[in-house]
């Protein structure tokens, strides 16, 4: 009986082994993105940040995101990491959500009636709309902090 569990284990062991060793060499490196919002000018409700690896649903979508989050107001900035992310090419939505809906209110002219901010902080006028994804994206190689601004109605 024990010769028996002695060769069981004796095969077990090499193959578990083999395993996590093939795991961790095969297991690609993560990196952790901080998003720092700033200019916060309300003191309740949350800012919720949508990080995106394509133009898919940027930055109004109700889809598209690879992560996301929301943080409760505290001051006039809030700060956020997102851990996990491959390298590669990103673009971050942030909303001051007073309300709790998730969702960016507009007026019946489509202009945002809440706080909102973009990765690169980008122009966001009449004349240049909303911003496109390539116009907010950055290269994510390593662990990386971002600061975005808040703007609380459209540039001049």
């Amino acid at each position: 009986m024990l010769r028996q569990v002695y060769s069981i284990v004796s095969f077990l062991l090499p193959v578990a082994l083999c395993t996590s060793l093939s795991y961790e060499v095969n297991a690609q490196p993560t990196s952790t993105l901080t998003v720092v919002v700033k200019g916060i000018k309300h003191q309740k409700g949350q800012i919720c940040i949508r990080v995106f690896a394509s133009e898919k649903g940027f930055p109004l979508g109700k889809t598209g995101e690879v992560k996301s989050g929301c943080t409760p107001i505290t001051g006039n900035y809030v700060k956020k990491q997102f851990t996990g992310l491959k390298p590669g090419t990103y673009a971050v939505a942030v909303l001051d959500d007073q309300n709790g809906d998730h969702q960016l209110h507009r007026d019946f002219l489509g202009f945002p009636q809440e706080g909102f901010g973009i990765s690169n902080n980008p122009t966001v006028s009449v004349l240049t709309g909303v911003p496109k994804f390539r116009d907010a994206s950055f290269a994510l190689q390593k662990n990386t902090t971002i600061n975005i601004f808040m703007k609380y109605g459209l540039d001049p």
